[in-house]
């Protein structure tokens, strides 16, 4: 069973999209990638990177982060700020939250046992900040102008699916590997099984974009002002985009093998379309660098084929990807 997540009225008037990405959520996220073999191929050149780079005084962040499951809230504090400041408030951190915090985690798995006296022992809860900034410093912050290019990009992207088809489009798009929106519930499937109703309550959803967040969601219900939900930016390509920045646009992930059965050109196509939600076919014909009049062509076969849909209004006309589309364009690229 899913988390469904149930929205009113006021709900929907309220859920937004952040404008970046949450530094030490997305650190937490790029740690379980660290530590998983998840995308070998794809993410072999930064792992061994991050290998050369990090001390043993990271261990401490690492043995904290499972492969799923729900980490200690004081370790990724909601809402905006660089990483140095997110870490300022983890080190000002009450102790009755660490307490509590730990407690949550416990319930569902085991920790460390240094982490027992971390509420009382200011000496680990320094060492233990000390051992995040030095993880931070050398797994993200040496590509973080690309991950905030790949989501500022996202971010403009979901702005025009909201227009041309309402936030409905973008809740039921965001994610449909995991996620299903069946208004006014969005269902989101937890690879740990938990499942529950988050109901919001008027306070809406905050919708932050994840790089390293592909795969899985990531969900804090009890986040204040507002519950967030991790969401993968920069569709199939965005990792790829933020970690190896000088690949070809027109050469992505999964471009081959759907190569062999689409065509070259008409994959490309596609892939754009699914970068770009509402690009109209001229943007289509200038990304993928073809006559206006063949990208035509390819859309009218793609949307033939349920691959994509096709929206007109006066003169304009937009192009928005499928989720059937994302779930294949995914599969292709491993």
């Amino acid at each position: 069973m899913p988390v469904r997540v149930h929205f009113t009225v006021e709900d929907l008037a309220r859920t937004r999209i952040a404008a970046q990405p949450n530094p030490l959520c997305e650190l937490v996220v790029a740690m379980r990638k660290l530590k998983f073999a998840e995308h070998p191929v794809r993410l072999s050149a930064w792992r061994r990177d991050a290998a050369r780079r990090l001390r043993p005084e990271a261990r401490m962040a690492l043995d904290l982060v499972p492969r799923s499951g729900i980490m200690p809230g004081f370790l990724a504090p909601p809402g905006t700020g660089t990483a140095d400041e997110l870490m300022d408030r983890i080190r000002a951190v009450p102790r009755s939250l660490i307490r509590s915090d730990l407690a949550d985690v416990v319930a569902h798995r085991s920790l460390p046992a240094w982490t027992r006296h971390l509420a009382d022992d200011p000496d680990r809860l320094r060492q233990l900040c000390d051992s995040l900034q030095h993880v931070h410093d050398h797994l993200l912050r040496p590509h973080w102008n690309e991950i905030t290019a790949v989501t500022e990009a996202d971010m403009a992207a979901k702005a025009r699916q909201a227009v041309s088809g309402g936030l409905g489009e973008v809740l039921g798009r965001v994610n449909p590997r995991w996620m299903r929106w069946a208004p006014p519930v969005l269902e989101v499937t937890m690879p740990s099984g938990l499942d529950g109703d988050l109901h919001l309550a008027g306070r809406g959803l905050l919708l932050v974009p994840s790089v390293f967040g592909t795969d899985t969601p990531v969900i804090g219900p009890d986040a204040e002002p507002q519950p967030f939900l991790l969401y993968p930016a920069g569709g199939p390509r965005g990792l790829a985009a933020a970690l190896a920045p000088q690949e070809a646009p027109w050469r992505p992930a999964g471009a081959g093998s759907l190569g062999s059965v689409l065509g070259t050109t008409r994959a490309a196509v596609l892939f754009a379309v699914i970068e770009r939600p509402g690009c109209s076919t001229k943007e289509l014909a200038h990304t993928v660098g073809i006559a206006p009049a063949s990208a035509s062509e390819h859309a009218t076969l793609l949307r033939e084929a349920g691959l994509i849909r096709t929206t007109r209004r006066g003169s304009a006309v937009s192009h928005n990807a499928t989720s059937a589309a994302v779930e294949l364009w995914e599969t292709a690229a491993g």
